[in-house]
């Protein structure tokens, strides 16, 4: 499948321009001016430019690729996905599990609640912004979130996702005929290969690991969109952590 790609150069709702550079020719940028509005309505402005795209690429036979600074992105791509009719396994990939509310959040980061907003709990103002349904928990398989807080764990723990914690026991899990949308927080590889994240977790997948998972769902599932939530480019002296971080979506995404 061709890939279509849009890069939103934010960090919730702070431009990250940095991330303009990897845009290549023939890629989108989500580079609008944002509305001097609340915080959460500012972010809707950016994520409804991502569900539009992914719409778009989907009834055009294309696979939307979205590149962003923050996790909170990935709700335009299900929107995207919903207005399009796609009902995917979402697997998210994160050393965080994301899955914070504003009762068990110990510090009120917005980047550590969507994908409890993507099912329906805690906070719901982009959600409803965006038009989505709740996406159903027993459709999500969380990797790693190596890093819980401890009510968010209680969560997690509480849930119906399907929580996996080992690679060589990931694929089992995946519906083979079910589409799948891939989100990737690069914060999940391992910080002594990809070191320049903002929120860094110790341990985790060494790159090689990640590289022969991805070359794996590539090679047998039906990937219908992907995400991927970036490095922290102003950590990243040498350039290392991109390197790392591309090559593994490009693995993923077969370019």
């Amino acid at each position: 499948m061709k890939n279509q790609f849009l890069v939103s150069p934010f960090f919730l709702d702070d431009r990250l321009s940095e991330l303009e550079a990897l845009a290549k020719p023939g890629w989108q940028l989500n580079n609008q001016a944002l509305p001097f509005l609340m915080k959460l309505s500012r972010m809707s402005v950016i994520y409804k430019q991502i569900a539009a795209f992914v719409e778009s690429s989907l009834k055009n036979g294309l696979r939307p690729v979205s590149i962003a600074g923050d996790c909170c992105s990935a709700l335009g791509v299900l929107a995207g996905l919903q207005r399009a009719g796609v009902k995917p396994i979402l697997l998210w990939l994160d050393a965080h599990g994301d899955f914070n509310t504003w009762e068990t959040t110990p510090s009120g980061f917005l980047g550590g609640m969507p994908l409890a907003m993507a099912v329906g709990r805690g906070e719901q103002e982009m959600v409803v912004n965006l038009g989505m349904k709740p996406f159903p928990e027993e459709c999500v398989i969380l990797y790693d979130a190596r890093d819980l807080d401890p009510g968010e764990k209680e969560a997690v723990a509480g849930s119906k996702l399907t929580h996996v914690h080992k690679a060589d026991k990931l694929l089992k899990y995946i519906p083979a005929k079910q589409p799948l949308y891939v989100h990737f927080d690069t914060d999940f590889v391992n910080p002594e290969d990809a070191p320049a994240m903002s929120y860094r977790a110790d341990s985790g997948p060494r790159a090689d690991e990640v590289r022969k998972t991805f070359h794996s769902l590539a090679q047998h599932f039906q990937i219908a969109a992907v995400s991927l939530s970036t490095w922290n480019p102003r950590l990243d002296g040498d350039g290392r952590t991109r390197t790392v971080c591309m090559e593994l979506l490009n693995l993923l995404i077969g370019e």
